[in-house]
């Protein structure tokens, strides 16, 4: 990581809420064609979520406490703040001396811009500007949050104008919280109706929705050279799975998430 700040454009998408085991069959069963296209082998890693909700989780990872393979450690961080002691900064680390990735990305000549989904990002108010907040440029809209059935497509149509709007030689972190997996998602499922509610079933449609257009994201995000892209899961929740239902709360389907790196080359396919 240590040649890539600096070389490369950083991509780190999360997609809120997402649960393993549903990232996992549907890309076992070819339903994310245009992420499995990218995933190492096609398939997401299994990780352990550094927090089981999203302002807790995204505060660790803008620390650079990505989600954890889940398997003994110590495990190398890709990012990591400088203090003694560190048994997960390896020799490939990028280290930094910034309290946070974000404020070291920007010292390091990034331009560090936020494109905001769940409530914790909505500016909205003191709580829902904290992490918005770390970033040079943060953007927020209505459309762009849990409720809209059409959010993510909202979102990646503001990092394409993003992007296009920098200069050439900036580099950029771009960072995109998709809201599209939290509750409310039921309206991704043809037929499905808000009586009814959310379900494992409705989870896997808005994965597949949020398939349908990550394309345009990738191809925005290497349209000037080289990106390092980061696509994993805050967090999981649960629907019911041992009698428990939502997040917040030390149960596997919370705790276990996807996660996958890699490189988008310039002009990647949509």
């Amino acid at each position: 990581m240590g040649r890539v700040v600096g070389h490369d454009d950083l991509l780190l998408i999360t997609l809120d809420t997402l649960r393993f085991d549903v990232a996992a069959e549907l890309a076992e069963a070819g339903r994310l064609p245009n992420l499995a296209r990218h995933l190492p082998d096609g398939r997401w890693e299994k990780r352990h979520a550094p927090g089981s909700f999203t302002y807790a989780s995204h505060q660790a990872m803008f620390a650079g406490f990505l989600p954890t393979p889940a398997a003994p450690g110590p495990h190398p961080r890709l990012f990591a703040a400088r203090f003694d002691g560190s048994e997960s900064t390896a020799d490939r680390t990028f280290v930094f001396d910034a309290p946070d990735l974000v404020s070291a990305l920007a010292d390091a000549g990034y331009r560090t811009v936020c494109v905001g989904g769940v409530g914790f990002f909505n500016k909205r108010g003191a709580l829902g500007s904290v992490l918005p907040g770390m970033f040079q440029e943060s953007h927020w809209a209505p459309e762009f949050g849990v409720a809209s059935p059409t959010s993510f497509e909202s979102q990646v149509a503001c990092a394409e104008r993003v992007v296009a709007e920098l200069p050439a030689g900036q580099r950029l972190f771009l960072f995109v919280n998709v809201p599209s997996l939290h509750q409310p998602n039921w309206f991704h499922l043809p037929g499905a109706t808000r009586a009814a509610g959310d379900s494992r079933e409705t989870h896997a449609a808005a994965l597949e929705y949020v398939d349908r257009h990550i394309g345009r994201l990738f191809a925005a995000a290497s349209s000037r050279r080289r990106c390092f892209t980061i696509v994993c899961s805050d967090h999981g929740t649960a629907y019911g799975d041992d009698g428990w239902t939502g997040h917040r709360l030390g149960h596997e389907s919370v705790w276990t998430v996807p996660y996958a790196h890699f490189f988008l080359e310039q002009g990647a396919l949509r």
